[in-house]
């Protein structure tokens, strides 16, 4: 009893914290990106953003994962859905690690049962 409320705490704290404190994430480039830009500036286009100058940003293309649903911390690119993307994000990581501990529970289980005699 006393561990599921510990467990439904935590939960609770990490989806306030993915859904409340992430919208004052700062919106500028983290560390790796200024680096990268250093050398460059940085011109909006019609067509989006330009690089002049030398960095090494100027050889960087799209990730594969560019266009998936919680790309840049956003739902499917939307403004204003980076709390939404984080509690998402917390529910689909507690969803995998409690499948992933499940299944090792029911195999370690079963290895002491058929092999203790």
């Amino acid at each position: 009893m006393r561990s599921s409320r510990f467990l439904i705490g935590f939960l609770l704290v990490a989806l306030v914290i993915a859904g409340g404190l992430s919208h004052f994430a700062s919106p500028e480039p983290d560390g790796l990106d200024s680096v990268t830009l250093n050398g460059c500036t940085v011109t909006e286009t019609a067509e989006g953003e330009q690089l002049d100058g030398t960095c090494i940003a100027q050889n960087a293309g799209e990730h594969q994962l560019a266009g998936g649903p919680l790309a840049d911390y956003a739902v499917d690119g939307r403004d204003g859905t980076t709390g939404l993307a984080g509690v998402i994000g917390v529910l689909v990581t507690v969803l995998v690690a409690g499948l992933v501990f499940w299944a090792l529970s029911r195999t370690r289980g079963r290895g002491v049962r058929s092999g203790g005699g």
